[in-house]
Formats: structure tokens, C-alpha cells, sequence
């Protein structure tokens, strides 16, 4: 029963959408690391954003986000009976943007984001007795971005566009937990450090060179706190709360911030909550409940990140048949009204309200 957190592991990418307007996708979960013996767990999930509104023309705006397809591989191993690792291939962000209609004749037409990254953590956790813990490793991360200014809303930038070429660093983990085994209760502190890209920089507006050279980009620490804890016979409570420190990434390719100081994104720290429940029916089958919670910010948002706050529900269920357990469950997240804006200072160019999206989700685990 004690294990039954891992129901929702498939829908983390689900649950974390709309953090930081979907740039925050994997949650950067370790739970892996306390599960029990050898286990590898392969993850999939489908997430459909609906993220429409209408720029100040009044001309309606599409969806501008698309569906996108999230997954992780882990496997966990004991060294002896203090030692233990784990290695970890996910992708912690990510951002997929696209606004329809002509840049001459709307806000924001033609405006897109494409970013990527790629982690691959190893992490040792050492065990002091049955119920301290503390582990902690590097993080290898690769991300490339492309992001497109269009529309009348930026001005005479309308046409810049910026490649963000592939780039390479390494950060680290390092946590503690404290566990209760005969009552199923798990507290876990992670912190995951700020990682520092220097991306080879290409600047161009419309057909022009408009800079070539390196830019900084730090994507964010963050603080995860998970709990966990058996509240009657096969039943388990559990929850967690994420701080993302999204003040602190920016993005300033050099040319860009000699015209517009503003710089080209500006996002606010992200808290994020979730509680929920878990219940075994038999030796075969269990069953998780889970809602997420990220609190509105300013309602002017960034372009290239266009939701503030949201509120999900997921339900998952876990068949477990010998050596295999398989988890599916499906998430529905409301994301909040935001308010797209460019210039300094802030000037509202749409309006989105009445936003969702829908995920679906699988892991399969294998214990040998």
C-alpha cells in the first residue's frame, strides 16, 4: 500500500501543464528512488491544451498550443542495504506556441515558441537507519529554443526572430527524507538547482542579420516537498507542494535588449499544490484521486506563456499482477484567464478566458 503514490507518476507531465504557462513540464519527480528492490519504470503521456482567446482588434484567436506528447524512463537498484541509485531520462521543459493569422492585420499573428530539454539524472541516496534518509546527484541537461515575434503588438519588432542553438550543462539534487514504515508515511525535501546555459545566439529581423553571439539562460530551482502517509487499512494519503523560481529565467539575446531593455519573456515564481487519496481494493487492483492547485499571478502574462494559474483533477488506476504494475489515468486541468502583453510599460493585447486542457497517461513498472 505504501506505494500506491506512484498511481499518479504517469500524469505528473499531465498535472504540471500549465505551471509556468506549460513551460514546467516534468515536475522533476525522485520518487523512484523509494521504491522497493531493482525496478525500471517506462512513462507515456498525451496532453491537449485548448488555449484560445481574442487580441484587442477583436480578431479571434486559435488554439495557440499544441498537443504534445511527454515521457520518462527510471530505474532504481540497491547497493547494499544503505546504499541505493537511480537515473532518471525525462524533460523537465519544454514550450510549444503558435499564433494563427496575418502579423500585418492582427496582435500577435505568426508569434511562436519552440523549446526543448532533455535531463539525465543519477542520484544516490544513503539510508542512516529505517526511517533518515538523504540522497542527492548531478543533472545533465540539454535545451534548444526558437522563438518568433509577429504581430502589430511588437511594433518595428514585428519580424525578429532568435535561434537558440543546442547547449549542454549540469546542475544538481541534493534532499532528505523521513519515513514511518508501519504507517506508510514518507516526507521528502528536494532541491533542484538552477541550471546556466550559454546558447550560441542567432538574431534575425525578417530577411536581416540582426546579431549573432552567446546568451545566458538559466532555467529555474525549484523546491518539491512530498508527503505521504497511510490513513486507515489500504488507504493512503498524499499531496505536494512545488516552488518554482520562474522570476529568476530570462531570456535577453543581445541585440534584442539594446532596443527593448524589457527583455524577451518575463514569468513569475510558480507555487504549485497537490492532495489526494489512494486505496487498494485487492492484492490486484488500486485506485488514486488526485487535484492540483497553482494560484493567478498577474493576469498580464507573456506571450510565449499565455495561462495564469490553473486547478486539475486526475484519477488513476494501478493493476498490479506479479513482477508488473501498470498505472493509466487521465487528468482535466482549468487553466486561468490570462492577459498577453508586450512593452514596457505592460500593454494588454488579447484576452484568454475560458481555457482547459485534457491528458491521458500510462506507466508501466517492472520489479526484478
Amino acid at each position: 500500500m505504501k506505494h500506491i503514490i506512484t498511481a499518479l507518476g504517469a500524469l505528473a507531465m499531465t498535472t504540471t501543464l500549465a505551471q509556468a504557462g506549460g513551460i514546467d513540464r516534468s515536475g522533476q519527480d525522485v520518487g523512484i528512488l523509494f521504491e522497493k528492490g531493482r525496478i525500471v519504470e517506462l512513462s507515456f503521456g498525451n496532453v491537449t491544451p485548448n488555449v484560445k482567446g481574442t487580441d484587442v482588434l477583436g480578431n479571434k484567436i486559435g488554439n495557440v498550443a499544441d498537443s504534445f506528447i511527454q515521457g520518462s524512463i527510471g530505474f532504481k537498484a540497491d547497493i547494499n542495504d544503505k546504499l541505493s541509485y537511480a537515473v532518471i531520462l525525462d524533460a523537465p521543459f519544454a514550450a510549444d506556441i503558435e499564433y494563427g493569422g496575418s502579423p500585418a492585420a492582427t496582435m500577435l499573428g505568426g508569434t511562436t515558441a519552440t523549446a526543448n530539454s532533455t535531463a539525465l539524472t543519477g542520484l544516490l541516496r544513503y539510508k542512516f537507519d529505517d526511517r533518515t534518509s538523504v540522497y542527492g546527484g548531478l543533472r545533465l541537461q540539454q535545451a534548444s529554443a526558437h522563438i518568433d515575434l509577429r504581430g502589430l503588438a511588437y511594433g518595428g519588432l514585428n519580424g525578429y526572430s532568435v535561434d537558440l542553438g543546442t547547449d549542454n550543462k549540469v546542475g544538481y539534487v541534493v534532499g532528505a527524507a523521513y519515513e514511518i514504515p508501519d504507517i506508510a508515511l514518507r516526507v521528502a525535501l528536494t532541491y533542484n538547482s538552477e541550471i546556466e546555459h550559454n546558447f550560441d545566439t542567432v538574431e534575425t529581423v525578417g530577411p536581416f542579420p540582426f546579431g549573432v553571439g552567446k546568451t545566458k539562460v538559466k532555467t529555474p530551482q525549484s523546491v518539491n516537498l512530498d508527503f505521504q502517509s497511510g490513513i486507515a487499512k489500504d488507504t493512503l494519503v498524499f499531496g505536494s507542494v512545488r516552488w518554482a523560481d520562474w522570476s529568476s529565467f530570462t531570456l535577453n539575446p543581445a541585440s534584442f535588449t539594446a532596443v527593448s531593455p524589457g527583455g524577451l519573456i518575463d514569468l513569475e515564481d510558480t507555487v504549485t499544490y497537490t492532495l489526494g487519496i489512494g486505496r487498494k481494493f485487492n492484492e490486484t487492483w488500486s485506485g488514486a484521486f488526485s487535484l492540483t492547485y497553482e494560484d493567478k499571478a498577474n493576469p498580464l502574462v507573456s506571450p510565449l506563456a499565455p495561462t495564469n494559474g490553473f486547478f486539475g483533477a486526475t484519477i488513476a488506476g494501478v493493476y498490479t499482477k506479479d513482477n508488473m504494475k501498470i498505472t493509466a489515468g487521465i487528468n482535466y486541468t482549468h487553466l486561468g484567464d490570462a492577459k498577453p502583453e508586450t512593452g514596457t510599460p505592460d500593454v494588454a493585447r488579447a484576452d484568454f478566458t475560458g481555457n482547459d486542457a485534457v491528458g491521458v497517461g500510462v506507466k508501466v513498472a517492472f520489479t526484478f
